[in-house]
């Protein structure tokens, strides 16, 4: 078993170094950069008015979807906001070095005009259930929008993509989650994985038969409170080693173009090592472009589709490019990128160190152990979400329930499974999900246009 598992990890690998990450780098960026200059940095000129939309300015009860803006957003975030964050950044700078960070910040400024395209096509092309219920996300406006484009193609493309999220959502949502959660529990508390593992399994099931409406209750009190705590405890140590955050972001901007990994060696030093491990930690920390978060936001009550975008180009901005870098400033502030440990016991180093200044060094391991468990915990849940809107449009409602019990079953074996498997296995699902969406995302640039044109002028309208 283990030598057809060592065979299995090495087509992986094989297919992430050679063909999954040249796919994103030729995709990824040039979409982002494209985007961004046809909808005029519309990421950044529209944020305040997004805030406002969040908030609960526009909110109404009447309109049309299961959540509102809000609990959209943080059903979308809790996906998003979960191991990439703590183990994502660690592993994108033990491999790429600090100036990995520069490329995950690309990422996510890119990633924010992605989810605002997405997320206004997952809207305005989802499907309404009799019972009032929603089904959304880049399989439907695939199939809908492209088939005048592509006829048969488009329905071809929206099933790969389905699958592919079912396939990510059994990876990137599950098994990467759960490992890492039982990981750091043995790590810190010495606890049996498989007996975490068991654990983790149970409540995730309790939670995740409620379907979308339970799922966004318990995300949108999570979410808040776990990003509160970890940002409190990350602010606390770059406070304390203030000093030294210019020689941390002038390492950063310097390496983005250098490389300087603690791996060390050629791999480690190589410019296009650095960039694509930004890249890929980027994509996997805010997941833009890649969909999945379209099928949340399709959910939410509005009349607007181009309203949602906005609504779901926050995500990067506090996922990213607020979070990430806060997990990177403690890494690099502390010295623990030298120090050699790979994954979660890095930053779990970073806080240590940092809160050691003011006597609270054992705390570290509390901090990181708990925010990675909230973190991963709500990621598992939401991408259920997504898994189960995949199985549907595929197979039909009939199984939503089987898939379920399939999903509980992947929590437990990504919580015992070897962690380089694991996320050899996430960075190629994603490419799955990515490269379709972002082709479908290039052919249907004009009926995002055409909907910032109309959603603009009504709220011109409204205002006069």
């Amino acid at each position: 078993m283990e030598n057809f598992l060592n065979s299995v990890d090495n087509l992986i690998v094989s297919y992430n170094d050679n063909i999954g990450v040249y796919l994103l780098l030729v995709l990824l960026i040039p979409t982002g950069i494209y985007f961004t200059i046809r909808f005029k940095f519309l990421q950044i000129s529209r944020l305040g008015h997004s805030l406002r939309i969040i908030s609960g300015k526009y909110d109404r009860k009447s309109d049309t979807g299961d959540i509102n803006h809000f609990r959209a957003l943080t059903t979308a975030l809790s996906a998003t906001i979960g191991t990439g964050n703590i183990v994502g950044v660690a592993l994108a700078i033990y491999f790429g070095g600090p100036g990995a960070i520069f490329w995950m910040w690309v990422t996510g400024f890119l990633g924010m005009i992605l989810k605002f395209a997405e997320c206004t096509l997952s809207t305005k092309f989802r499907k309404v259930h009799k019972d009032g219920s929603i089904s959304g996300g880049p399989m439907y406006y695939m199939e809908i929008a492209l088939k005048d484009k592509l006829g048969f193609f488009a329905k071809v493309l929206a099933v790969i993509f389905a699958i592919a999220t079912i396939l990510c959502s059994l990876g990137t949502g599950n098994m990467a989650q759960s490992h890492s959660m039982t990981d750091v529990l043995f790590t810190n508390y010495n606890f049996p994985t498989w007996i975490s593992g068991l654990f983790i399994t149970s409540v995730v099931l309790l939670v995740i038969v409620g379907g979308i409406k339970r799922i966004a209750e318990v995300t949108s009190k999570l979410v808040p409170v776990m990003a509160a705590a970890y940002f409190i405890s990350a602010i606390t140590v770059i406070v304390i080693l203030y000093n030294k955050i210019p020689d941390a972001f002038n390492m950063i901007f310097h390496d983005a173009f250098s490389g300087t990994a603690a791996a060390g060696g050629f791999l480690g030093s190589a410019f296009i090592f650095t960039i694509t491990w930004g890249v890929r930690r980027g994509l996997f920390s805010n997941e833009a472009g890649q969909g999945s978060a379209a099928i949340a936001h399709a959910a939410a009550k509005t009349k607007y589709p181009a309203r949602e975008g906005l609504v779901a180009s926050v995500g990067p901005l506090i996922d990213t490019i607020i979070i990430c870098t806060l997990t990177a400033l403690v890494i690099i502030l502390t010295g623990a990128w030298t120090s050699g440990i790979k994954g979660v016991a890095m930053t779990v180093d970073g806080f240590t160190r940092g809160l050691s200044n003011i006597g609270l060094g054992s705390v570290g391991r509390h901090v990181v152990a708990g925010g990675l468990l909230l973190f991963a915990f709500s990621t598992i849940i939401s991408w259920s979400y997504y898994g189960t809107r995949a199985a549907e449009y595929l197979f039909g409602e009939k199984l939503i329930k089987p898939y379920r019990y399939l999903y509980g079953l992947f929590v437990f074996l990504g919580s015992i499974w070897g962690i380089d498997l694991v996320w050899h296995f996430v960075d190629m699902v994603i490419t799955f999900m990515t490269v379709p969406n972002l082709i479908a995302l290039l052919l249907l640039a004009p009926v995002v246009s055409k909907e910032i044109k109309s959603y603009f002028s009504e709220m011109k309208r409204l205002k006069n």
